[in-house]
């Protein structure tokens, strides 16, 4: 009988400063691609829809590639979602930056959906090598 488990039974570890601080720093660039894509979906409509998904394509996978496992996926996600949650909810002055059109709802539904492929199609995490 072996006495080491699979990767998932083992327990979590806390993470390096390094890693802790390369998730926080993909959650605040998130938000930036988040605000960005936001500006650049309702400018230069159906182009700039295309574009915003693919710059939050491109930094979910490279978060994932970046850190080695799903969680590097995971931080640009989560900061992308309370972005444009944030952004959703209009001011008492009347102020909005998404307004009530199929772009705004296929750059939310899309972000969403390109985040959930991402995530899954991201890196999983490495478990240690079986001895034989």
């Amino acid at each position: 009988m072996s006495t080491t488990g699979s990767g998932l039974a083992q327990p979590l570890g806390r993470p390096t400063p390094g890693r802790a601080a390369a998730h926080v720093g993909l959650f605040l660039l998130g938000g930036v691609v988040a605000l960005a894509g936001t500006l650049v979906q309702g400018a230069w409509f159906p182009g700039g829809l295309l574009l915003a998904l693919a710059g939050a394509a491109g930094l979910f996978l490279a978060g994932a590639y970046a850190l080695g496992g799903r969680a590097g996926a995971v931080a640009p996600v989560a900061g992308w979602i309370v972005t444009v949650v944030l952004l959703t909810t209009s001011r008492p002055e009347g102020d909005f930056l998404f307004g009530a059109g199929a772009g705004s709802y296929a750059f939310l539904l899309g972000g969403m959906a390109v985040a959930v492929i991402c995530a899954t199609l991201g890196p999983g995490r490495r478990s240690p090598a079986r001895g034989a």
